[in-house]
């Protein structure tokens, strides 16, 4: 294998790093904004979620590979400040995915009984200790499945970046291509790359999936490599 051949192998490995950046970013952008407008969603005051309601309408039914466009050369016309192209992926992949995820947390709060608000107000709780202390420990297990699907979506979405140069894994492949000139083990590769670190992703949901069920007092369900596995038998207190 010649030094060039080896060369470009080795950028593509580079893009697993930068792949991994991008997800873990643009998850903590996503998470905070899911987190603020799905709250806001279920606000008393109507004026907050008619303008949190209209910022998930319109962040998720646009294009992210769109926003990603207009961030990184629109934004620089009309305000005259320039993104660097990585931070333009960034803030275009969680505010898309974040509003996808208020959805998610909006009805994760909206599941827990009505009755456990009424203990808060009964304990003279305000309602930011309402929502911390009753509310959100109660919805946070039923939030994880579809935070796993989403944050894998996530992953799979930091492809677009290369579009704007970013060395992702995407672009490594497409240099290593043009270079060597075959498709088939090169795309074969990053398939690979994608589903181990989509792996490793869903595997770390389902352990705080499982700590956050034991938190509840709820059985934790048996490991298995794939699947979510059958609940653990419940301990017998006597009789049969």
């Amino acid at each position: 294998m010649t030094d060039l051949t080896t060369g470009l192998w080795g950028l593509l490995f580079q893009g697993v790093w930068v792949t991994i950046q991008l997800t873990v970013l643009g998850a903590a952008l996503g998470a905070f904004v899911a987190f603020v407008v799905g709250v806001a969603r279920t606000n008393r005051l109507w004026i907050v979620r008619f303008l949190s309601g209209l910022y998930m309408e319109i962040f998720r039914g646009t294009s992210a590979l769109v926003l990603m466009f207009w961030v990184f050369f629109v934004l620089p016309v009309a305000f005259g400040w320039q993104l660097v192209p990585m931070w333009a992926a960034v803030l275009s992949l969680g505010l898309t995915y974040g509003a996808y995820g208020s959805e998610i947390v909006r009805g994760a709060l909206a599941s827990v009984p009505p009755a456990q608000r009424e203990a808060g107000i009964a304990l003279n709780f305000t309602p930011w200790q309402r929502l911390r202390k009753i509310v959100l420990p109660q919805a946070w297990p039923g939030m994880i499945p579809p935070a796993n699907n989403l944050l894998i979506e996530l992953l799979k979405g930091t492809a677009l970046v290369s579009v704007l140069g970013v060395g992702d894994i995407a672009f490594g492949a497409s240099l290593v291509r043009n270079a060597l000139g075959d498709s088939a083990p090169v795309y074969t590769i990053i398939l690979v790359m994608y589903f181990v670190i989509a792996f490793v992703l869903t595997r770390g949901m389902r352990a705080l999936e499982r700590q956050a069920k034991a938190n509840l007092g709820q059985a934790p369900e048996r490991s298995r490599l794939f699947g979510k596995g059958r609940p653990a038998a419940a301990t017998s207190t006597g009789g049969k």
